[in-house]
């Protein structure tokens, strides 16, 4: 499975439960599968590769709503060039720094990642494997 380690100052020393699917906000009038592959692509700076795509359902985390496919595909986590954001940094400083969406990308087995992916996220992982 591949992960992403969440970028910033927050998740820098954290690893388990510090690793996401590649995923984003969409609105209402997009379709939930093209905001998947636009924001894989944003994150990582790949287009999603050749397959077929395998629904793995609904899930909550961080007061949001995660819609998540698996694909069975080739990627070398050496090619992705992650997308950015802005944020204060020091907080209250007045200071904009740009971070990293995610600092780093990596293929883990399911049960590595399940140590390793935000807990919201373990649903997934339990749906890919029931397949």
């Amino acid at each position: 499975m591949l992960l992403g380690h969440m970028g910033g100052p927050f998740w820098a020393r954290k690893d388990a439960g510090a690793w996401s699917v590649p995923k984003g906000e969409y609105t209402e009038e997009e379709e939930p599968e093209a905001a998947a592959r636009r924001e894989f692509a944003e994150e990582l700076g790949l287009e999603v590769p050749q397959g077929e795509l395998i629904p793995l359902g609904e899930a909550k985390g961080s007061g949001k709503v995660i819609t998540v496919w698996a694909l069975e595909g080739d990627l070398d986590p050496e090619t992705v060039t992650p997308g950015t954001f802005e944020m204060e940094w020091p907080p209250k400083s007045g200071q904009k720094k740009t971070f990293p969406e995610v600092d780093r990308v990596q293929w883990f087995t399911v049960e590595e990642a399940s140590a390793k992916i935000v807990s919201a996220q373990r649903p997934f992982l339990d749906r890919l494997t029931a397949r």
